[in-house]
Formats: C-alpha cells, sequence, structure tokens
C-alpha cells in the first residue's frame, strides 16, 4: 500500500516541501525476519539510519512495525536531504500506509516534522519557524512540531500549530482530524503582544558610561544611521563598555524584522523555548575565530557571525588580534549586507546587514599617545595596525578616539551625569522614521543609501563642498570615503533634525575620518 506525508527541510534560511512516499509490499527478503526498510531521494547518513530509530520508536509506542519490505522516497529525488527531522514523517507514512492512520492514501493539508527517541518521544529540530512560513506559503493548515519548537512555530499566523511529545501523541492528532473530531492536543495560540513586551529589557544602560562623550555622540550617530563604528585608545578606557550598550539605543525591532533574525537563530539552533528573538542581536565572537564561523560554511552552508548578527551588532574586541585573512572576508557583507557561500553542491544566500563595532589598542603595549609611557617603536607600532588593512578601514564610516578617563570624570566631580539609554534612543527613532519617510521603502538607513540617493539627498552648499573638498585632499580620502562622509553627515542633519546638511554636519563627518592621519600614515 502507497501513503504520503508531507515535511520539509531547510536550505539557508528557508525550507523547502518535501513529500514523503511510503510503500508497503509483501517479502521482506531477509532471512531472520526483520522487515526490509529502503530509503531514496539523495537521503544523508542522518536520514539513512533513521530506519532503526523509527522501527524501535513504532514498536516501543505499541504498534506494529509491518513486515512488508518498505521503501520510502523523499521527493523531490535531487535535492540533498540532511537531518533527522524526517524521522516523525517516515514513521507516520509508515503507520498510514500499514492502515495504523486513516482508510486513504495521505493525509491531506498536514505537515510534521521531528526527530524520533527509541522509546517514540520526539526530539527538537532545527528551523521550525522556516517549515511553519513554507507550510502556510503551501496551504498546508496544520503542522506537528516537536514540543519545543511549539512556540517557535507558533509566531507564524494561519497554520495550526500541533506540540507533541511522542509518536503516540502525533498520531493520535492525525486520527482526530481525519475522523473530523476536536483533536486531544489544542493547538497553540501566541499572543505576538506578550512576546513583545520582553523586548529590550536591558540589564545595561548608556548613563553607566563615566565621561567619553565624544565617543557617546559617535556611538549615536551610528545607531541613528547604521553606520560602522572603530574605537581605538589605551586599555581600560571604556571601548567594550560603550560597545556592549549599543544595542540598548538602537530602534526596536518591527514584527517583520523580529520573524527575519528568528529564522537565522532557528537554523542555528539558538532559539529553543524562546519563540520569537525580540532584541537586535549582539554578537561578540573570539579573535580565534575561523573564516567559516564568522562568514558561515559547511557541506551544507550554515550562517556564521555576521548573519547572526543580522539587523544587530557585530562586535570585533581587539581588532589587530583577528587573523588577518578572517577580517578580509569582511569587505563583501560590510558592502553588500549579505554573503553568498558557494559549495559543489549549492550555493545559498545568507542576509548580513548589521552594525559593526570594532575596537583596538594604538600600539602592542596599548599606551601610544596616551599619559603612560608607550615602549613600543615605530616600526612596532606601524606593524601592529598594520593589520588592518586600508579597504577594510575604508569600509568603516566613524573612527574615533577614546582617551583615558579622567579621575573626576571617573568619580563623578563636577561633571553632569550622563544621559540614560532610553533618552538617546528616543533621539535615534525619531532620525530613524525621517529617513524612512525619505527613502520610502528603497533603504532602512543612511548607511544603506545608493550612490542615486546620494545625490538626490546628500546635496552641499558651496561652503560645505569646500571643507569636504580640503579634506579629501589633505587626508587622500578615496571616493568610498567621500561617500561615507556624505552618509554620516547626512545622519548628523537627521539628528539636528535639519533639511539640509550644514557645514557643521559636514565638519563633524570630517573629524571622524581624521583618525587615518594619526595612525595609519
Amino acid at each position: 500500500m502507497l501513503f504520503l506525508t508531507q515535511s520539509a527541510a531547510v536550505y539557508g534560511i528557508d525550507a523547502l516541501t518535501v513529500d514523503i512516499e511510503v510503500n508497503l509490499r509483501p517479502g521482506s527478503g531477509d532471512g531472520d525476519q526483520t522487515p526490509a526498510v529502503t530509503i531514496v531521494g539523495l537521503p544523508d547518513t542522518a536520514v539513512r539510519e533513521s530506519r532503526e530509530r523509527i522501527r524501535a520508536a513504532i514498536s516501543n509506542s505499541g504498534y506494529f512495525f509491518p513486515l512488508d519490505k518498505a521503501t520510502i522516497n523523499l521527493a523531490p529525488a535531487d535535492v540533498r536531504k540532511e537531518g533527522a527531522s524526517f524521522d516523525l514523517p517516515i514513521a507516520l507514512g509508515i503507520l498510514g500506509a500499514n492502515g495504523d492512520l486513516t482508510n486513504g492514501q495521505s493525509i491531506e493539508k498536514m505537515m510534521c516534522v521531528g526527530e524520533l527517541s527509541l522509546d517514540g518521544r520526539v526530539r527538537p529540530v532545527r528551523g521550525a519557524l522556516s517549515i511553519a512560513l513554507a507550510a502556510r506559503e503551501n496551504g498546508v493548515t496544520s503542522l506537528l512540531v516537536p514540543e519545543e519548537n511549539g512556540t517557535e512555530a507558533a509566531v507564524v499566523q494561519g497554520v495550526n500549530v500541533y506540540p507533541v511529545k511522542d509518536l503516540r501523541e502525533a498520531a493520535g492528532i492525525v486520527l482526530d482530524i481525519d475522523a473530523g473530531r476536536p483533536t486531544t492536543v489544542k493547538p497553540l495560540q501566541l499572543d505576538i503582544a506578550d512576546l513583545r513586551e520582553r523586548e529590550n529589557k536591558y540589564q545595561i544602560d548608556f548613563a553607566e558610561v563615566r565621561g567619553q562623550q565624544t565617543a557617546k555622540r559617535a556611538l549615536e550617530v551610528a545607531s541613528a544611521g547604521g553606520h560602522n563604528i572603530l574605537f581605538i585608545g589605551p586599555p581600560g578606557s571604556g571601548k567594550t563598555m560603550l560597545a556592549k550598550r549599543l544595542p540598548t539605543i538602537l530602534p526596536p525591532l518591527e514584527f517583520e524584522e523580529a520573524l527575519e533574525i528568528t529564522k537565522i537563530h532557528s537554523v542555528a539552533g539558538l532559539t529553543g523555548r524562546s519563540g520569537l528573538v525580540t532584541e537586535r542581536p549582539f554578537k561578540s565572537p573570539h579573535h580565534t575565530v575561523s573564516q567559516a564561523g564568522l562568514i558561515g560554511g559547511g557541506s551544507i552552508p550554515k550562517p556564521g557571525e555576521v548573519s547572526l548578527a543580522h539587523l544587530g551588532v557585530l562586535f570585533l574586541d581587539e581588532l589587530p588580534e583577528f587573523d588577518r585573512s578572517v577580517l578580509e572576508v569582511l569587505r563583501q557583507p560590510l558592502e553588500d549586507k549579505n554573503v553568498t557561500i558557494s559549495r559543489a553542491a549549492t550555493s545559498l544566500t545568507f542576509p548580513a546587514d548589521f552594525t559593526m563595532v570594532a575596537s583596538m589598542n594604538p600600539c602592542p603595549c596599548g599606551y601610544f599617545g596616551s599619559t603612560r609611557e608607550c615602549k613600543c617603536s615605530p616600526m612596532q607600532i606601524q606593524r601592529y595596525v598594520g593589520k588592518i588593512s586600508g579597504p577594510l578601514m575604508d569600509r568603516i564610516d566613524i573612527h574615533i578616539d577614546v582617551p583615558a578617563v579622567k579621575f573626576n570624570e571617573l568619580r563623578g566631580r563636577g561633571v553632569p551625569a550622563g544621559e540614560s539609554s532610553s533618552s538617546v534612543r528616543e533621539r535615534v527613532i525619531r532620525a530613524r522614521e525621517v529617513q524612512l519617510s525619505r527613502f520610502r521603502g528603497k533603504a532602512f538607513s543612511n548607511s544603506a543609501m545608493t550612490p542615486r540617493q546620494i545625490r538626490e539627498h546628500c546635496a552641499l552648499s558651496s561652503e560645505s563642498e569646500a571643507l569636504l573638498e580640503k579634506a579629501m585632499h589633505r587626508q587622500g580620502l578615496s571616493a568610498r570615503a567621500h561617500d561615507r562622509i556624505l552618509k554620516v553627515s547626512r545622519t548628523i542633519a537627521d539628528l539636528a533634525e535639519s533639511e539640509n546638511i550644514e557645514p557643521t554636519h559636514i565638519s563633524e563627518a570630517i573629524n571622524y575620518r581624521s583618525l587615518d592621519r594619526n595612525y595609519w600614515t
């Protein structure tokens, strides 16, 4: 007897529907009466090994495993299938072909995923959100997922999501739906507004940073326009402390943005029971990270740190300590806002629209240009800062000096208290709203402006143009640096609620590139 079930396979951050055809025919062809099970359709090792898991799970769940020869086809047959998420639909297909589920030949409008334990329990899988979105797009009305993935999948509206604990419970739901009676397990209903209440419950605040007003201002500009920023200063000046507080002043996530971030984290197996990701991600990989760890990779490519930081912050602490070849692979995602990973079998593109924050010391000992004596030779300093290539530095919009904090500022003597994250964030949100209105969906921040949009929205007066021309000649800036200065100045004008870019805005943006002369000459 032939029976059909549906499942899905995750490729990149999207899911592809997979039809699972189970055919039983008499004769096992095995002398010890062990049923023969053949799986075709480009299964990987994990899928082929599912035969033994499924046999044990069906028997230990109180069902009779058929003695007939079973042929299982995973269609489309020309796409490689990997992972253990096909265990549950294959098991239900075998039960259906054996007459234990319905009298028909398929489970209509139903999709299921899950890994089976030997005792029949259903284990969680990766990519549940992507699978739920694929189910909705294909008109599936019911989706069976492991209990741990229920909240994540139920974020998608328009699909009845049934969290299941074991194979017997899943089979019971199929029988109830086929018979048209209420299911023993109710579809999971989520209050999206309740999930959003968890958003931005940060335990840190901008007000905790003493002094460093210039660096704080630079961070505000970076968050308002989505610009990349580099902190340079001696040890203990607060570079890491500042970077960790950047997410607290970024605009809140829109629901579609939260879905996109959750898809990426779901594919990487980082959501668990939390469901929707409601905070902008902050990723801080160690300097020993590999190219594949940073960008993504694998025989079937998986997202790396730059994609996990999508719509959030990628913080690279002690930038010169990273392997140079690892840093150079950042060039393309910093420009294109996505990463394309090509392998012999497939080519996948992951989103990577992040704000990069980097920090470094000015020299190997860390005290060049500070009040403490620097023991490094000019050659050592040049070799140290030379680890960061010019093309990579050119892609960082803001370069800011972070000096050591003075004692009076550290103790709060005679200096005003710092602004809270909520106050700064209000100005950032207003600036972002101006940008959204300006670009009408063609771009979401000033950093994403195209050359055509720069010419349209970054007109300069003769005085501003003279300032920019002088800076270009004096500092030897590239065409890319020219465009990035215009983008930053547009953001500064938006924060000042100015329709036009004034000379003061251009001057501030130029100052954010002046460290090139101090350290890289």
